[in-house]
């Protein structure tokens, strides 16, 4: 029986800061990113294969999943996203965030 053996390739390594942050850390960096901050943040990376619109909604899911209050207005503000793909998605994440229990919306803060 084979099993597998950790790779150290660089290629494949985690990008310097992502290694100690949860998603929704990520989430909040990603949803406001400009096209020109997501260009020269992942130049050369296969996360340019998501677009920034694909990770800008994935980012308001995230939020919308694990977000708290503290993500409302960020979450605001993509609804001026210029991709509406992203603002449908901010929209669901406000209102998810604003039906949770807050008691439940604290556990994850």
């Amino acid at each position: 029986m084979t099993f597998a053996q950790p790779r150290t390739e660089p290629a494949f390594a985690p990008r310097a800061g992502l290694e100690s942050r949860d998603a929704r850390m990520v989430a909040r960096e990603l949803l406001p990113m400009s096209q020109a901050e997501f260009s020269a943040r992942f130049k050369g990376s296969a996360m340019k294969r998501a677009k920034r619109r694909g990770l800008a909604r994935n980012a308001a899911v995230v939020l919308g999943n694990v977000g708290t209050s503290d993500d409302v207005p960020l979450l605001e503000a993509a609804l001026a996203h210029d991709e509406s793909l992203v603002r449908e998605h901010a929209a669901w994440a406000l209102a998810r965030i604003k039906r949770r229990p807050a008691d439940l919306a604290a556990r994850w803060t």
